[in-house]
């Protein structure tokens, strides 16, 4: 054995070898040379060390003639030792070419420093071992900074609230949080190598939890099972990386969001199911409408529209608690008595809803359509009193293609309808007629949204006078002049108005039109003249209702103190706070509010004197047969004897004979509205009457009133 020197200090120890061995050896020794960060060096086939490098002296602190021909154990840490012998690295090195590994190496001074090693086998050209090349780095720090690194995230990991977990190549979880392990119920050792789809809720396992690299910053709604079987609603995020030996780890948050997915839930109830019976409400209705008429099996879909019979009569007579309390009943027995598949629902009030999926396998829709009739006919008791219930029911089943379930909904309604007419508890189906009736009225639908959208309407105005027969205020009184109809008076159209939800918007059309127009009326004898408007679709429990009528007497610059709104006196009794308050506030602002159609709504007065109103507006029945001794000449006095003790004025409408108005002035009524003083008008004969400033009772007296019925 001889030692000798090459490359500027590679110290090795050998006999000379074959001239390409000696090349490779050399190569490796100008290698070891040039790189002194490493400690390169190589090994015999005993596992003792042939030579030793710069790099390897400053690192292992061992010169050349202290460590060649030492066993490579002398760099291995007793522990390391007695776990498993350093001849294993070699031999599956021999094996396989190489090995990489890392660990804990002594210095000669006892120092430890935190190695990463590679030991290659070195083979002759006829393939036999020669001995083995070990290069080592010193990782000490980069591992503290890796192992501080790790502590500051396994630091986060138990502070955040968040669970996080850590999932291995194949999807086993191999670290978790607190926060996972209180989510799911179990302790990190339960947790531990389960699988990520096992920590899935069965109602969740038709997509793996982690089935590619997703973006972090895009969440997924997925159910997690806590060790109790309770579902945890999660908003799950993951990313993919990769670990220091390469292989895959995936990085998974879950947000748990179980308490707003149930609130959730219980906003989408309330939005879709009826607060008082818990049916389906009109909107459930038409979601599963929709969805069923868009199916392969459409033709069979059907619909029944359910009235109960009188059933204001018993709200009236009984009071709401007594009317909630039937509709609960019925809601009852639809839900336990329809046929399996069928779905009950309640539109509103006293309407009910059957919606089938496929009437042929219920025997047909007029079988159907009995079997709803017999659960709604019925006795229920109320208060101590035993009441008969009954219902008129309308069926309808899709006319051909391209129908919606809002048309089903319509022709269902319409045959309903028409079995009202027949009496009480009656059953009718649509037929290819009705839905031609129907879409006329759709059809008119469409024309009159146009005619409103487009200033296709116009206003007539009936003027309102005083005693003296002076102009002091006038009624807008809309018209449709229709392209094809001619002029068409309100009870044409507002009942399509009305079918087609359009009454707000109309509503909204002449309040803006008659204030506009109102704003510009010549004052007559020095005072302005005011306004009336009759609302039946924008009213006070519109959210919007305060908001609309200031923004109209803004835009038309009209002086609040002339308008007037006009209310069926059924909207305004048992007014909730909130439309009470919006009518208040308007009132602060100078508008007045009329009560009209007064006497027809069953109020008592103890409500009528609580009404936000100024002006109380007698129906025109009481007026028509008016004479010296009548009962409605009573009725008069009463109504203007009332408005006196409340404050109000009073008005009497219809007044057609001069008779008529000689009573009403007796009795002490105020203003005065019919065709004795004038007809309805467009708005340049208005203005042409209030210039000339004549009271119009001259023009009445004594005249031929021609007292034909015309709406108004």
């Amino acid at each position: 054995m001889i030692n000798l020197r090459t490359c500027d200090g590679l110290t090795r120890s050998g006999h000379a070898g074959p001239p390409h061995l000696r090349t490779q050896e050399v190569g490796l020794d100008l290698l070891a040379t040039a790189i002194n960060e490493y400690a390169i060096f190589m090994v015999d086939l005993d596992g003792r060390v042939a030579s030793w490098n710069p790099g390897a002296e400053r690192l292992k602190g061992y010169r050349s003639d202290e460590i060649i021909g030492q066993h490579i154990s002398v760099f291995y840490p007793p522990e390391r030792l007695a776990e498993k012998p350093p001849e294993w690295e070699l031999e599956h090195a021999a094996r396989t070419g190489y090995h990489q590994g890392e660990g804990w190496r002594v210095r000669k001074d006892g120092s430890r420093f935190w190695a990463h090693v590679v030991t290659a086998a070195l083979r002759s050209s006829d393939g036999s071992l020669r001995g083995y090349a070990k290069v080592v780095r010193d990782d000490t720090e980069p591992r503290a900074r890796l192992e501080r690194s790790s502590e500051r995230f396994t630091n986060l990991m138990g502070l955040t609230p968040v669970g996080i977990a850590l999932f291995d190549e194949s999807h086993r979880l191999a670290r978790a949080n607190d926060a996972l392990c209180d989510l799911l119920g179990a302790g990190i050792s339960e947790l531990h190598d389960t699988r990520a789809n096992d920590l899935l809720h069965p109602q969740d396992r038709l997509e793996p939890m982690i089935s590619r690299a997703p973006i972090a910053d895009a969440p997924t709604h997925r159910v997690l099972k806590r060790t109790d079987s309770h579902p945890v609603h999660c908003d799950l995020r993951c990313t993919a990386a990769v670990q220091d030996d390469g292989r895959l780890f995936w990085l998974v948050a879950f947000q748990d969001i179980t308490e707003r997915h149930q609130r959730a839930e219980e906003l989408h109830y309330q939005a879709t199911h009826d607060s008082l019976t818990g049916l389906f409400n009109r909107r459930a209705v038409n979601e599963l409408l929709n969805e069923l008429v868009r199916g392969p099996r459409a033709d069979r879909v059907g619909v029944l529209f359910c009235d109960i019979d009188n059933f204001k009569r018993i709200n009236d007579s009984l009071g709401h608690d007594a009317g909630d309390e039937l509709v609960a009943s019925l809601a009852r027995r639809l839900q336990g008595g329809v046929p399996a598949g069928c779905t009950p629902a309640r539109l509103s009030g006293d309407e009910f809803v059957v919606v089938c999926p496929d009437v042929e396998a219920v025997g047909g829709l007029e079988a159907l359509a009995e079997t709803v009739s017999g659960l709604l006919r019925t006795v229920v008791r109320l208060q101590n009193q035993q009441v008969q219930v009954s219902a008129a029911v309308g069926g309808a089943v899709l006319d051909g293609a391209g129908a919606y379930g809002e048309d089903l909904l319509r022709f269902a309604d319409a045959a309903m309808y028409r079995a009202k007419r027949h009496g009480p508890g009656r059953v009718a189906l649509a037929d290819p007629g009705l839905a031609e009736s129907i879409n006329r009225q759709l059809r008119l639908e469409v024309e009159l949204r146009d005619a409103i959208d487009n200033d296709g309407l116009v206003l007539h105005y009936q003027p309102v006078v005083d005693a003296a027969g002076t102009v002091v205020s006038a009624e807008a009184l809309v018209r449709w002049m229709h392209p094809e109809h001619g002029l068409l008076p309100p009870d044409v159209f507002l009942p399509v108005a009305e079918q087609g939800g359009l009454m707000r918007d109309l509503d909204r059309w002449v309040l803006r039109t008659a204030l506009r127009h109102a704003a510009a009326w010549p004052d007559v004898g020095g005072r302005p003249v005011g306004i009336a408007v009759n609302l039946a679709g924008l009213l006070p429990d519109d959210h919007g209702f305060t908001a609309e009528v200031t923004d109209a007497i803004a835009e038309s610059g009209i002086d609040p103190n002339r308008v007037v709104l006009e209310l069926v006196e059924t909207v305004l009794v048992d007014l909730p706070p909130q439309p009470r308050r919006a009518m208040l506030d308007l009132v602060e602002r100078g508008v007045q509010f009329a009560v009209d159609d007064f006497g027809t709504g069953y109020s008592s007065l103890a409500r009528i004197k609580d009404l936000p109103a100024q002006i109380i507006k007698a129906d025109r029945s009481f007026v028509a047969d008016l004479g010296a001794g009548s009962r409605d000449l009573a009725v008069a006095r009463a109504v203007a004897d009332l408005a006196r003790a409340l404050g109000c004025q009073s008005i009497a409408e219809g007044i057609e004979t001069a008779e008529q108005f000689e009573l009403l002035r007796g009795v002490g009524i105020d203003v005065y509205q019919g065709f004795l003083f004038a007809r309805p008008v467009p708005e340049a004969e208005l203005i042409i009457l209030l210039e000339n400033g004549l009271p119009l009772l001259s023009r009445a007296t004594g005249a031929s009133v021609n007292t034909a019925s015309t709406t108004a």
